[in-house]
């Protein structure tokens, strides 16, 4: 069947990768090529989760679409990589009120949370921001995130370590998103961050990346 055959081409090529790893040949750049096939990549393409250092890594369609399944499933242990799902949604029209975000003690206007693997109910939850030196993280006590859950369900269904609930107080911007968009906004906020407050251009830079996403969204 095609479905074997999907399968068996890349761990031959996750074995080829790992042995050119070991006979210290240079790594091509992920922009460019896929990290598990070396694939010539697009512009827009798809990441994986590497765990467990939880860093990106950049996929051809093939080679994200054999751990997609892992991330649907939600599987907790064994899995190397998992599948950045093509998410992009808005939750709206304010589904996240100032009493349930004080209680998240976040410093800061713009956040993203992610679900990480543990022992409370939904997981550990860790807050981040981006900053001008890149993304800053704080634990999210687990009774806050639980009420914000029974408030709005829908941040039950992040999948642990790849979606994010992406939140832009000031425009009133919550979001379900993969967590390659939030690496997408920290690079541009690190880049266009001039002075101690950030100036101008690192705001038109963030609205500009909602912009993108409001024109490139599912519905809700």
């Amino acid at each position: 069947m095609s479905t074997a055959t999907n399968r068996t081409l890349p761990t031959d090529r996750l074995r080829a990768l790992a042995r050119a790893a070991a006979s210290g040949e240079e790594p091509r750049p992920p922009s460019h090529r896929c990290e598990l096939c070396s694939e010539v990549l697009p512009d827009v393409h798809r990441h994986l989760v590497e765990l467990p250092a939880r860093e990106l890594a950049c996929a051809c369609r093939a080679c994200a679409l054999l751990f997609d399944r892992a991330t649907v499933a939600g599987r907790t242990g064994g899995d190397r990589y998992r599948a950045v799902p093509e998410l992009r949604q808005r939750l709206g029209p304010d589904p996240l009120d100032d009493v349930a975000w004080s209680a998240l003690g976040v410093p800061v206007r713009l956040a993203f949370f992610v679900r990480h693997e543990g022992d409370a109910p939904l997981g550990e939850v860790t807050a981040y921001y981006p900053s001008p030196l890149g993304v800053v993280g704080t634990a999210v006590e687990p009774e806050a995130w639980e009420r914000l859950a029974r408030q709005q369900p829908a941040v039950e269904r992040l999948h642990p370590e790849v979606t994010a609930l992406l939140v832009h107080r000031d425009a009133r911007e919550h979001w379900l998103v993969g967590i390659d968009e939030c690496y997408r906004l920290t690079a541009r906020v690190r880049h266009s961050w001039t002075g101690m407050t950030g100036g101008d251009e690192v705001w038109h830079e963030i609205d500009r990346f909602f912009a993108e996403l409001r024109g490139d969204a599912a519905p809700a």
